[in-house]
C-alpha cells in the first residue's frame, strides 16, 4: 500500500461533563486544545432533559458535539462520571487518540487522567479554580476555565488585557526549583524552554491560569527572575533571589 506524504494532525478527544462545566468556556477550551492537535471527538455527557443543560444544548450543533444522554437513576451524578470513564478507556485502548481534554471540576476523574498519562498521552483538564488538587495534578496541564473566559472577554472587548492574576508563592517556588535543576551557562542563565519543561514535569500548572499567554511574560513579572533574549531568538532566564 502506498504511503501518503500527508502528515496527519494528532487526534484529540474532548469529553465534557456538562453537569459540571460551564458552556461559556467551550470556545477558549477548543482554542487551547488546538495546540495538541485536531479535536475530532467531542462528546458532552449529562441529563439533557434538565433545564440547567440548555446552554450546552444550544452549542451541540454549532460545535459538532455528540450529546450523550445520562438519566439520573439515583440521587447524585455518578452515572455521568462512569460513562465518561468507560468512554475514555475505550478511546485509550483503541490507540486512535493522541491527546485528551476533560472538561470538569470533579475529582472523580483523577484516576482516569493518571491512567491515560501512564500510556504517555497528554491530558488537559479544564475546570473551575475550586477543582480539587488531586485532579489538577493528575492532568498534564490543568487550566482554570474561568480565567480563560475572562481572558477571551478582555480580548474581544479590545485593548490591553486587564489585571494579571497574582502569581502564587508555590508557583514561584516551582519555577525556582525548575531553574535550579536546569543547566546554566557561566553567567547563571538557563534556557527558558528547559525551565518550562522541568516545571511541567513536576506540576500541572499553566500560565493561562494567571492571565498570561506565555511563560516568558509570567516570569518577567516575577521579581525573582531576569530574562535575556539572545541573537537566535531564544530566551534565557536567571534567578536574582
Amino acid at each position: 500500500m502506498a504511503h501518503s506524504d500527508h502528515v496527519q494532525s494528532p487526534n484529540i478527544a474532548l469529553l465534557i461533563d456538562a453537569d459540571n462545566a460551564s458552556h461559556a468556556g467551550l470556545d477558549p477550551v477548543l482554542t487551547v486544545l488546538a495546540e495538541l492537535g485536531t479535536v475530532n471527538i467531542r462528546r458532552a455527557y449529562g441529563n439533557w432533559r434538565k433545564q440547567s443543560l440548555k446552554g450546552w444544548a444550544d452549542l451541540v450543533h454549532k460545535y459538532g458535539i455528540e450529546p450523550q444522554q445520562q438519566f439520573d437513576l439515583t440521587r447524585g451524578k455518578n452515572a455521568t462520571d462512569m460513562k465518561i470513564t468507560i468512554d475514555a478507556m475505550d478511546l485509550l485502548f483503541s490507540r486512535r487518540v493522541d491527546g485528551f481534554g476533560i472538561m470538569s471540576s470533579d475529582s472523580d476523574f483523577m484516576p482516569v487522567a493518571m491512567r491515560i498519562r501512564q500510556d504517555g498521552i497528554p491530558v488537559y483538564g479544564f475546570g473551575a479554580g475550586k477543582t480539587p488538587d488531586g485532579f489538577k495534578q493528575a492532568c498534564t496541564r490543568f487550566i482554570d476555565v474561568d480565567a480563560l473566559i475572562r481572558a477571551e472577554r478582555q480580548e474581544n472587548g479590545g485593548g490591553k488585557q486587564g489585571k494579571k492574576g497574582e502569581v502564587e508563592e508555590d508557583v514561584v517556588a516551582l519555577l525556582i526549583d525548575a531553574y535550579d535543576a536546569a543547566k546554566r551557562d557561566e553567567k547563571g542563565f538557563a534556557a527558558l524552554s528547559a525551565v518550562g519543561q522541568r516545571a511541567g514535569n513536576r506540576s500541572s500548572f499553566d500560565v493561562r491560569n494567571y492571565g498570561y499567554t506565555r511563560l516568558r511574560d509570567l516570569i518577567e513579572d516575577i521579581p525573582n527572575f531576569q530574562t535575556e533574549q539572545r541573537e537566535n531568538g531564544q530566551v534565557w532566564v536567571k534567578r536574582l533571589r
